[in-house]
């Protein structure tokens, strides 16, 4: 070994033994050095990894499930006007658009023949039975078989018959209110040839009107006939009060589906019929609940789960659910009222992660 090479292993070691020794002495000086400059590399390393996020705490609350669908108003009666005969139209007994009581008569197909018609059985049946009196008395007399009488007795009854016939015959060719309502527009003038088929107007019965809708086969069981619910109507600020008063026993296998009618008294009218609805039913109610928003919800393989913050850190619970809102939901195990839930940074949260709470936000 040449002595420039003793030399320079010779001033390392002496080098790191001064190091050694004299280090101890001088780590307070340079760490008080370097926190005047603030400069600390473990302490700027624990800043960057906390997480600034929104909290949440939780209060009791009332909590409710609504389901919303649309239907259409019905009226509470409603049929097409048509005759159940065929035949020239001889009269139109109605205006337009207005109320019409049960039995009115409407309109009137022509029924001379069958008016002559009759006559005639009227006027056989007045000598049918003046010949029936005749031979009564002679029956009572001995005079004439029980058989003679009997054919007349026949022929009476007979006649009896063919004029209830013909008067049922003309009743057809007369159109009645079959309901109180409000009779539409008419198709046909007087003069006009009618059929069984032919649709002369239209009769409504608005008081009460019916809804009309459907709602998920998963709330069959929860509905029942008596059921309240509200509706509203577009261009009108009010919202109505109906009651379920049916509903269907079979679901529709397209749409999973059942379909609903609820009735609404509808006294003054002031609703018409074939309206659009939209329509809120409150499946059920929950006082004092757990709720928090459906953003803080984490679901996993095992369940859902939230971050709460206690001790200035993220922790992870695992929760039960319950009734679900359009923007909460309940939670029926594993948080407590007084508990701050984490709602914001969900995706960098962690077990453990310190946090920042830049807000905390009331239930409400």
């Amino acid at each position: 070994m040449n002595k420039k090479l003793r030399t320079t292993i010779t001033i390392i070691i002496i080098a790191f033994l001064a190091g050694i020794i004299f280090y101890p002495k001088y780590k307070p000086l340079l760490a008080k050095k370097m926190k005047g400059t603030g400069i600390q590399q473990e302490p700027l390393r624990q800043v960057q990894q906390r997480l600034n996020a929104a909290g949440y705490l939780i209060t009791p609350t009332s909590l409710s499930e609504f389901v919303n669908s649309s239907g259409t108003l019905k009226p509470d009666e409603e049929v097409d006007l048509a005759f159940e005969t065929s035949g020239k139209i001889v009269g139109i007994n109605f205006i337009e658009g207005t109320r019409v009581k049960k039995g009115d008569l409407l309109a009137k197909i022509n029924d001379k023949p069958l008016q002559a018609q009759l006559e005639k059985l009227e006027a056989q049946l007045k000598m049918a039975q003046a010949k029936e009196f005749r031979q009564r008395s002679l029956l009572d007399k001995d005079a004439i078989s029980q058989e003679s009488y009997d054919q007349v007795q026949t022929d009476v009854q007979s006649i009896k018959a063919d004029i209830n016939l013909i008067k049922a015959r003309i009743s057809e060719t007369e159109l009645r209110a079959p309901f109180d309502g409000i009779i539409g527009l008419r198709n046909l003038s007087e003069g006009s040839y009618a059929t069984s088929s032919t649709r002369i107007s239209h009769l409504i019965k608005m008081s009460p009107l019916k809804i009309e809708f459907s709602i998920p086969e998963k709330y069959a069981s929860e509905i029942k006939v008596g059921y309240p619910l509200t509706f509203k109507i577009d261009g009108i600020d009010q919202v109505f009060n109906a009651t379920v008063y049916a509903v269907d026993p079979k679901a529709d296998v397209n749409m999973r589906t059942i379909v609903l009618r609820a009735m609404y008294p509808n006294k003054n009218e002031e609703l018409k019929s074939g309206r659009y609805a939209e329509i809120t039913l409150q499946m059920s109610h929950k006082e004092n609940a757990i709720a928090i928003p459906t953003e803080a919800l984490i679901p996993e393989m095992e369940g859902v789960k939230v971050f709460v913050f206690r001790k200035g850190k993220a922790q992870s619970v695992k929760v039960q659910i319950g009734l679900r809102t359009e923007a909460k939901i309940q939670v029926t195990d594993g948080l407590k009222f007084g508990d701050t839930l984490i709602t914001s940074g969900i995706m960098q949260l962690r077990q453990g992660l310190p946090v920042v709470l830049d807000t905390i936000i009331a239930n409400k």
